[in-house]
């Protein structure tokens, strides 16, 4: 798996970095009992049963997915900026 960001946290075609990163599957209970999070299936931040080691950081963080249609973007929340947010590192196959 690798995942991109831009130096601001935004997410840029065309400046972005690619790296490499270790990645496991930990199902959580609801996707081990073949449920799914929301009733419709669509949601901003959908936890998946992958969680990705980021460059740098000894802690697992859980792959998350923004679904409204028949494609979604994953993602993993970055560390948070000077304005409080945190910006999505968009995670790729």
């Amino acid at each position: 798996m690798s995942g991109w960001t831009d130096t601001k946290g935004a997410i840029a075609i065309g400046s972005r970095e690619e790296t490499r990163v270790p990645f496991r599957t930990v199902p959580l209970w609801w996707q081990k009992q073949g449920l799914s999070f929301t009733v419709s299936g669509y949601g901003r931040r959908i936890p998946t049963s992958i969680m990705v080691q980021l460059p740098g950081s000894p802690r697992w963080r859980r792959v998350y997915c923004c679904s409204y249609g028949n494609g979604g973007t994953c993602y993993v929340d970055g560390p948070k900026g000077p304005d409080g947010k945190r910006p999505w590192i968009v995670i790729t196959d």
